[in-house]
This record gives structure tokens, sequence and C-alpha cells, in this order.
């Protein structure tokens, strides 16, 4: 019957479904006789009680057929269905009621047999529904047939997640995973189960050797749990030797983008102690729903996810501007399949060619630009200054200036904490953009708003460390790290965005935006980590060698330069940092000047004479 019901055509199915609900309703209406005359039904009743089944299977099938519980899909039951189902059958039953006082009406069903009517209808139903549900995701998944034997999981986390992981592994078998503990820190939750699955105590009760539990696999089903906390369940699995998994981000599970089932292996970033930070969605959406929104550098790894959360906060037009004609398809292609297709429109672009770059500002008349568009690569950049304060330095400059003639409403420029109180030339050209943009906005108040957003170094970015060392170990090392006491501070890419995004609706112009990064982490422990996380013991397996600091490298980056003033912001987590604007006529003679010379000068030249325009730099020079 089931297969049926699931294989057949839309009008046979309905068919059978309406038989199937018919006989449930034929069955509810004698078995209410029964148990409202105790099993003995007088001959007076009797005669009453089918006069009038007919018309009330009617008013039943209508009412199911009213609430969305023929046509829907069957295999699909939750609390949504119980309660349209308990509003279909409640209505149906006062229909029924009321007709005992229509004139002329002789038969009626007396009032008990109505009430256990209703209870036995509804319950019948949604057994129905039940079991379709329970063959779907058992039997008619595709799946149960890769899978003969299913391997002995362990949970590590007790609550919602955790049972709702629990659940989906239950009852989708072709997952071939079977729940057979739960570990939990709470105390109060072990010596207990959930879905008969046994809460046994904290996973450090895994150290004990008299454990005979045969785990083959345990999944860490803790999603807001401090990072520190992942990190010790993460040694103690590595200790005894078990493969482990976990779900995905808490805003994953939130947003609904994926289920709690969706297992992928333990990153970096679930180890390294940062909190996520809240945004005011609300004010982000109002900055950038209908508004034409222009995004530079959008294939790269900032701008791509900015091109992912812009998007989701329904911009009337998103302008994709990338140099690189692969990665403005790939973002391009992303981005279609997200749904977001008929919003955003690819433009090959360079931020330098200025014809170009005016005619897309005049055409499409963008409202609000995020500025991505930049070299990062601090050694390469170290060998090739010109380049880094052509493309950071004078096409953010060029950039800006087109961005005021053109009237938009704000200009948010994407820096890096590499700019304070820089050791290099890309921290300095990105520094010395920065002095532009605020020059540029004192010079021209209550027209556009220039801002800019300073961040650490982004987890999982083109050309970061973690990319970096995982080629390394793969490679079977050494992992390189320049100083053994060199510390990072680190962020997520959508962490970084959102900081970009709630900065732009927050600022007023003038400002640089700095996130309350956590303290800094050393990179030989990050390093360290990556390498167990590999299934693999550092020093012993894989080797760690120090390489000793690159030109222009820091030991540790700092978060504001001597003359910024710290004001506070609406966010507890976003910083503000207002410092006296230069003449703008004074920076844009120096930075024209060095534009026009840096191709004719040696490196070291080059570097001397942007320390001129950049006090705070100090250079490396070879």
């Amino acid at each position: 019957m089931f297969t049926a019901l699931f294989k057949s055509s839309r009008w046979v199915r309905l068919a059978l479904l309406s038989a199937v609900y018919v006989s449930v309703f034929v069955i509810a209406h004698w078995l209410s006789y029964l148990v409202r005359f105790d099993f003995a039904i007088p001959a007076a009743q009797a005669s009453v009680m089918w006069a009038n089944w007919l018309w009330e299977l009617v008013v039943k099938l209508f009412a199911l057929l009213v609430f969305g519980q023929i046509t829907g899909l069957l295999g699909y039951f939750s609390i949504p269905d119980l309660q349209r189902i308990g509003l279909a059958m409640a209505s149906s039953s006062l229909v029924i009621y009321g007709t005992r006082w229509f004139p002329g009406q002789p038969y009626g069903d007396p009032r008990g047999v109505l009430l256990v009517d209703f209870l036995l209808s509804t319950a019948g139903v949604c057994l129905v529904r039940l079991a379709c549900r329970m063959y779907r995701e058992r039997y008619n998944s595709g799946l149960e047939h890769e899978n003969h034997t299913r391997r002995r999981v362990g949970i590590v986390g007790a609550g919602d997640v955790g049972a709702s992981l629990a659940r989906d592994l239950m009852a989708r078998r072709g997952l071939g995973m079977e729940p057979v503990v739960f570990f939990d820190d709470e105390k109060s939750k072990w010596k207990s189960s959930i879905y008969g699955v046994p809460v046994m105590g904290p996973p450090e009760i895994l150290r004990r050797s008299n454990l005979n539990l045969r785990l083959e696999e345990v999944i860490i089903a803790m999603p807001s749990a401090p990072a520190k906390r992942i990190g010790e369940i993460v040694k103690l699995l590595q200790g005894a030797h078990l493969k482990f998994q976990t779900v995905p981000s808490i805003d994953q599970l939130a947003t609904g983008k994926v289920k709690v089932s969706r297992l992928r292996s333990v990153e970096i970033q679930d180890l390294l102690g940062r909190e996520p930070v809240k945004l005011e969605t609300e004010t982000i959406r109002h900055l950038l729903r209908d508004h034409v929104v222009a995004i530079t550098g959008a294939g790269g790894s900032i701008g791509s996810e900015l091109c992912r959360q812009v998007a989701s906060f329904n911009p009337k037009l998103l302008l994709l501007i990338e140099q690189s004609e692969v990665q403005i398809f790939e973002i391009e292609q992303e981005l279609i399949g997200m749904g977001y297709g008929g919003t955003i429109l690819p433009l090959v672009a360079d931020i330098l060619d200025e014809p170009r770059m005016r005619y897309i500002f005049n055409r499409f008349a963008p409202q609000i630009l995020f500025h991505a568009a930049a070299h990062k690569h601090v050694p390469m950049m170290e060998s090739q200054p010109s380049e880094a304060i052509k493309n950071n330095s004078l096409g953010t400059a060029r950039l800006a200036e087109l961005a005021l003639e053109c009237g938009l409403e704000r200009f948010v420029m994407v820096s890096t904490d590499k700019a304070i109180n820089p050791t290099n030339v890309m921290g300095a050209s990105k520094r010395l953009a920065e002095i532009y943009v605020q020059a540029l906005h004192a010079a021209s108040p209550g027209r556009t708003k220039f801002m800019a957003v300073r961040f650490g170094n982004v987890l999982g970015s083109s050309g970061s460390v973690i990319p970096t060392f995982k080629k390394q170990i793969e490679a079977g090392g050494p992992v390189k790290v320049t100083h053994p006491d060199i510390t990072r501070y680190f962020m997520t890419i959508p962490e970084a965005v959102g900081l970009v995004l709630q900065s732009a609706a927050q600022g007023q112009g003038g400002e640089i935006f700095v996130l309350d990064m956590g303290e800094p982490v050393k990179i030989v422990e990050l390093a360290r980590q990556l390498i167990e996380l590999s299934g693999l013991k550092p020093d012993e397996d894989i080797q760690i060698e120090f390489t000793g600091l690159r030109p222009g490298e820091k030991l540790f980056e700092e978060l504001s330069y001597k003359g910024e003033n710290y004001v506070p912001t609406n966010h507890p987590k976003i910083m503000r940092f207002v410092a006296d604007p230069e003449p703008l006529v004074n920076v844009r003679e120096a930075l024209n000047r060095l534009a026009a010379e840096a191709h004719r000068l040696e490196r070291n030249q080059i570097k001397l004479r942007l320390k001129e325009v950049v006090p705070e730099y100090e250079p490396y020079l070879v």
C-alpha cells in the first residue's frame, strides 16, 4: 500500500489516500458508538448509527482537503501538520454537531459519540501520516541498500542539537550510523536517556579501560560550546584513537541552511576560542535593501563572501566588479545557484581603468560601494612595492574620487590590521589609502561617507597561513613557522564580512572601524593543532621548522597607532578610531608624486618615499 501511495500518479495517489481516510473514519465512527454505549449498542441507536455516515464522511474529507492534508506530501509529517489535522477534525465535528439543529433533521449522533469520534478520527489520520513518514525515512530513502551494517556512534552533547542528531540518525537509516550512547558535561542528564539512547556521563569516561561500548565513531554535537572545551574533547578522542566529526556551526543551524546530520570534520576555527559576533541585521537590512550595491574584488575571499551576504539582504542590484574573469565566473555561478540570478550583474573591470569605472558608476548608479580589491600578499608586495602602491593606494584614491564625483552615498574600504604602525609595504600602502579617504571625507563633508574597516588574518582566505600549513602537512612536512613567539589575530571570513556590513550601517564618515578580535593566537600552536587534527603527532610524524621572520613581518599585530582616538560604538564588539585628517591637497600631491616615481626607483628608494607619506611606517631595507 505504501509503495502505491508514494509511487503512483497524483490522481491515483489521491484516490488511494481518500480510501484510507474513509476506512479510518468508518472504523472511528463504529468504535465511537461502541465506546459511548459500553460495547452494547441499544437497538434504537443501532438504526441511528449509519443514518448520516455518508455525508459525515464527505464533511471530514472536505475539511482535510481545505487544511491541505490530502494534497500535501505524505512522507512529511510534523507539528504544523498535527495542528492542521486537529483543526480539520474539530471543524468537521462542529459542522456535524450543528446539523442537529436543522429543521427536519430526525437523527443526530449523541454528543458523547461526536466527542469520541473526533478523538479517534484525529488519532487515526495522524497514525496514517506517521506511518507514511516512517516508510519514507526508513524504507523509501533510496539509501537503505547502501549500508547493510550501521556504525556504532557516540554523541557528545545531550542538548537540543544532540537530540535532533540522534533522531535524524535513527530515522535516516541510509546514513549508516546507529547512536548508542550520549556523553554530556551536565550531571543532571547522567543516567537518563534520549530516544532510548542512554546518557552515560562526561566524555572523560572514555578513558576507562573497562568501558566496552565498541564505538566506531564519535560526533561532537556542541555547536555553541567554548572552543577550549571543544579542543579538550578533540584531544580526548584522539587519545582514545576514535574517529570524530562535528555538526554544522550554530549559524548554519539557526538559518536552516543545513540539517544537523550534515556532519563535517572538526576544523581549526572550532578550536580558536573566538565567540561568534552577533550582528544587528535590521540596521544592515535597512542599509542594503532596495539599493544598488557595488563590490570591487568580488571574486576574492572577502569580496565573494561580501557578495553572498549582501545578496541575502535583497538589494535592488548587486554589481560584482572583478579583474579576474575566472573568479567572477565562479561567484556568479554560485550566486545563481543560491537563487540570486535576477539580482546580480558581473562586470569585468580593473579599478585603475578610470574610463571603465566611470562608465559603470554612471550607467548603474551604485549607492554603496564596498572596496575589497587589493594586493595583500606581504612577502610578494615587499619585493614589488610599486605594485602595492599602484593598486592599494592609487587605485583606492582614484576610486574614492570617482565615488565622490558620481554621488555615491557610502564608500567602505576593506583595510587590514597590518596598516597599524606598518613594517611592510602592503600594510603601508593600505595605511596610505586610509589617510587618503579620511582626507577626502574631511574635504567634502555632507557628501559621500568614506570609512575603512580593519581586521586581522582571515581563516581560509587565499594566501593565508591555514591552507599553507595544510599543504605542508599533506606533503609530509615540515610545517614552516617563521618564529616560535609570533602571534596573530584570527577571524572567520563570514565574521569579517559581518563586521564590514555592520560598520557600513553605523558609519557617519571619516572613521576607521576595528573588531574586538579577542586574544591573539600563537602561530606555532596553530600549526600543532592542525597537525593533530590531521591525526598526526607534532615533532614526531610531522616536524615544525622555524625559518626566521620574513622581510616586513612583525612578531605581533597592533590595534591602533599613536594619535588615533578610541570612540565606542553601538555594537559591543566594534571599536571606532578617529584621527585628525591630513589636508587633502598635501596627501593628493604626495600620492601622485609617489605613483609617478614608483616604476623608476629601486625597492629601497620606494619604501623610503612611502615613509615620507606614512611617517609611522618602519620599512625593511635590503
